[in-house]
């Protein structure tokens, strides 16, 4: 009789910061509905991976689940995999970070299921060829990764049907394809179909072994997968069949193969991820020629056979992609390399491995980028992110200033690793990043006691997919799409809209979002035209790099820039300079700006300084405007409106405990209107409130060579 083997792994996970309810629904869903079939099915054998986050929250919150995994553990029926606590992905964090957070989530699963973890799951499949030192160091033995990745090292479909070893140095470790056709088909497909294929692939040795191995929340919380795999049955009726047909299906674990079945042989993976993420990890427009490219092999007939030679891109683009991914990315490293410098000091201090346990937190990959899936767009889970960070800071700073009060520090570095020099300034109370490449602009600021990146926003970019979302709208179509009868979509087929017109929201903006830019306006702007990136800069001044100094131990910071601005039809010479005042013993910031008419003639300029603050929740009742002067008629976050002639203009985060407040000293013009991205989940497309800009503006006449100025201050509070 022809045999087969087949190994089977299931992956859990929920990122840092996600909500509560998330973690209940996807537990209520899956994690324990999957486990009880487990308990009716004790001659289904598999692997079981729970990132750290999941676990310590199942753990504190659902304490009864743990007994019962561990029984199944004991038994032999569950093998646990390791990884990251916190779900990195470990090729971007530096190589001590690697092992200690996979040795963090080793103890854990030893001391919970009593199972010395020896299996890997790698958070997004992301490999690089560098890994296996670090992975070897931190015991691993075995990784499971996409069967695309092998395939661009040149196997064949057969040649899949095994597992292979690798190495770094001399450090080695197995690696396990997991067969796409099984993705795809489990749980989408009829159970059937899955038997059908192991037929197909079985043989009179037996020696040969398939893989599959993917996110358990397909299996109930992917939209309709609760109703399909436990309502409908289709699980258990999975579950049968392969117990029906146990007598040429051979259930392995990945430990008992590598102890069973001998190593296809050597092989060196390029970097790579499964194929969707590569895609996505491109540029917009790269992306829609890669669709084309592959619709043009499609019609052809020619896609299937070759599509193993069309790739795309490498994930450590997404920093590249997105600017607000790169910063927090390299947040972590300054933060890591800080940690780094105190290690001989403070090793064992318990704010020390405090610190370095939040920098692991903050390290957690979901959003770090985006595709599918909301990551990066969910300001939340960046929120969350940002919070770890923070949090590490300050215990850092306890460790490093040892309770002096009013210090500063400022370092010119180029932070961001884009090739120009950044400013960083740090105080008891506050962490600033300015960036004088990019209109001397403020990019972050840390509101320490709150442990809050304030200007944590994203920038309206087109994606791929808002091309589907025009075309469904344009269609009248629901977006859902069909399949074969008894198929069901998976998630990357599906695409549902959380609301209506939301095509007449896609706006894009030209610049990357942060604070102190500096604007001339076309004399037709409007609050509408300006809010939708759709009105015309008269000055050079957004994106382009001012000259800066350092002073008084980093007190105060200046910036420069001779550019011109359009006034009617002359390119009219002009002179920006921000002073940038910082008081350490404060949460204040005061920026002195002035305007030079370097011009013969005499000027009138509309300028407008933007800042764009964070604080989550567009709709909330507890997050508002508020102006002494003046009283809103919609004072949401999410509100958009003009007023005239204020001093002063503060927003409220009472959920928070968080006030801003930006005063003026020459009455302004204000307007006020959010920043909302569409972006896509596995809920569908959806509006997301990322921050509200503030622009204070003044119609300003310069006579030639005259300076005009105004006094800006920013005021943090605990509420």
């Amino acid at each position: 009789m022809k045999k087969i083997n087949i190994a089977f792994g299931i992956h859990n996970h929920q990122p840092v910061g996600n909500f509560d309810f998330v973690f209940e629904h996807a537990y209520e869903k899956s994690y324990l509905p999957f486990l009880e079939l487990l308990e009716k099915h004790p001659h289904i054998r598999l692997a079981q991976h729970y990132t750290g986050i999941l676990f310590e929250w199942i753990k504190n919150h659902k304490p009864e689940f743990i007994p019962r995994l561990k029984k199944l553990v004991d038994s032999g029926q569950i093998e646990m995999m390791t990884g990251g606590f916190y779900e990195p992905i470990l090729s971007v964090i530096p190589y001590k970070d690697k092992v200690g957070q996979i040795q963090k989530l080793n103890r854990f699963v030893k001391d919970e299921t009593g199972y010395d973890a020896e299996g890997m799951w790698m958070a997004e499949r992301i490999w690089e060829p560098q890994l296996p030192k670090s992975l070897s160091e931190a015991g691993v033995k075995y990784v499971v990764l996409d069967d695309s990745h092998f395939k661009s090292a040149g196997l064949t479909d057969e040649e899949l049907l095994g597992y292979y070893v690798t190495e770094e140095e001399g450090k080695s470790v197995y690696l396990f394809p997991i067969y796409e056709e099984l993705r795809y088909a489990i749980p989408f497909q009829p159970p059937g179909k899955t038997i059908e294929l192991l037929r197909s692939l079985a043989t009179e040795d037996g020696q040969r072994l398939i893989v599959f191995a993917d996110d358990g929340e397909k299996f109930g919380v992917w939209p309709n997968t609760f109703e399909h795999c436990y309502t409908n049955g289709w699980l258990e009726s999975f579950f049968k069949l392969f117990e029906e047909n146990s007598d040429w299906i051979n259930l392995i674990h990945f430990s008992e193969a590598i102890e069973q079945i001998k190593p296809a042989g050597r092989i060196y993976l390029p970097t790579a991820s499964y194929r969707e993420m590569m895609e996505w990890a491109m540029p917009t427009s790269t992306i829609h020629k890669y669709e084309n490219f592959e619709h043009t092999l499609d019609e052809k007939g020619l896609l299937e056979e070759n599509k193993v030679f069309v790739r795309g891109g490498f994930w450590r683009n997404f920093m590249v992609k997105y600017p607000e991914s790169n910063n927090m990315h390299k947040k972590m490293l300054h933060l890591s390399a800080r940690l780094e410098r105190l290690r001989g000091d403070f090793l064992l201090d318990p704010k020390f491995v405090a610190a370095q346990d939040h920098i692991w937190a903050g390290q957690c990959n979901c959003p770090y980028w985006h595709g599918q899936f909301g990551g990066l767009y969910l300001n939340h889970l960046r929120h969350a992110t940002y919070k770890e960070f923070v949090q590490a800071e300050i215990l850092l700073d306890e460790l490093e200033y040892r309770g002096t009060k009013n210090w500063i520090e400022a370092t010119v570095v180029d932070f961001d690793a884009d090739g120009f020099k950044e400013i960083l300034v740090s105080t008891p109370e506050i962490w600033m990043q300015f960036s004088p490449q990019n209109g001397g602009s403020l990019v972050e600021l840390d509101f320490k006691s709150k442990a809050i990146n304030l200007l944590d926003t994203m920038t309206r970019r087109e994606e791929a997919y808002h091309k589907k979302l025009l075309q469904a709208q344009g269609n009248n179509s629901d977006g859902h799409s069909s399949g074969d009868e008894g198929d069901i979509p998976s998630i990357h087929d599906m695409m549902v809209m959380k609301e209506q017109g939301l095509e007449k929201m896609l706006h894009y903006d030209w610049y990357r979002r942060t604070s102190m830019l500096d604007h001339f306006l076309h004399p037709e702007t409007t609050l509408e035209s300006f809010s939708q990136s759709k009105y015309t800069e008269q000055g050079d001044f957004i994106n382009a790099p001012y000259d800066h100094t350092v002073e008084d131990e980093g007190k105060k910071i200046k910036f420069s820039r001779q550019g011109h601005v359009w006034v009617e039809s002359d390119w009219v010479p002009v002179q920006v300079e921000k002073e940038v005042t910082i008081f350490p013993e404060t949460t204040k910031l005061k920026i002195d700006i002035a305007i030079t008419n370097l011009d013969t003639q005499d000027r009138t300029f509309w300028y407008g300084s933007e800042w764009d603050f964070a604080l989550l929740a567009g709709d909330a009742p507890d997050r508002y405007f508020v102006a002494p002067e003046h009283k809103f008629d919609d004072n949401k976050l999410r509100s958009m409106g003009e007023v005239s002639n204020l001093n002063q203009i503060g927003m409220r985060d009472e959920w928070l405990g968080i006030g801003i407040d930006l005063k003026v000293d020459e009455p302004a013009t204000v307007w006020r209107f959010p920043i909302e991205t569409i972006s896509q989940s596995e809920a569908g497309f959806e509006r997301v409130y990322q921050s509200s800009v503030i622009l204070p503006n003044w119609k300003i006449e310069c006579c030639a060579g005259e300076t005009w100025r105004v006094s800006i201050e920013v005021d943090l509070k605990s509420i």
